[in-house]
């Protein structure tokens, strides 16, 4: 096997969110609750979503198309500790792509519904996926999210 220089992926669809790139900041994932939008599937892949309306939860694997440049280090709004980059969910990554866990409220024809939306407007759709919980809460960690205070 030899190695790839240049990936390349086509979107099969596009975000349509209330959350507009020139006014929004992506929220921190808490804050996203409750935020309705829908993901337009584009005609040659809509066959694609047949049996995704069981799932009560769809991952979202999207370009984050306004992100320019990349740090491997980040401050998070949401800590005064600098982290690593593969540790936040900032969108100023070395391959600007975002995973999101949405819930999956209903399909009309090419259109999924979705709550819990963290994308902006026109953010492009590389992938969906069913969303399957862990067997057990045990088996979650959170890293320095979950972290607790020593005493």
């Amino acid at each position: 096997m030899t190695a790839v220089d240049d990936v390349r992926y086509r979107p099969i669809g596009v975000v349509h969110s209330p959350l507009v790139p020139d006014d929004h900041i992506p929220p921190r994932r808490i804050e996203s609750r409750g935020v309705e939008g829908t993901v337009e599937v584009f005609p040659d892949y809509v066959e694609g979503l047949r049996d995704l309306e069981g799932f009560s939860h769809i991952i979202l694997l999207c370009h984050l198309h306004l992100s320019t440049g990349y740090s491997l280090t980040v401050k998070p709004p949401s800590d005064t500790t600098t982290h690593g980059v593969f540790a936040t969910r900032s969108p100023r990554r070395p391959n600007p792509i975002s995973m999101t866990v949405v819930r999956l409220q209903r399909i009309e024809g090419k259109l999924l519904h979705v709550i819990d939306l963290d994308l902006v407007d026109t953010t492009p759709v590389l992938d969906i996926k069913p969303y399957t919980a862990p067997t057990s809460d045990d088996e979650v960690r959170t890293g320095w999210m979950g972290a607790r205070p020593r005493s």
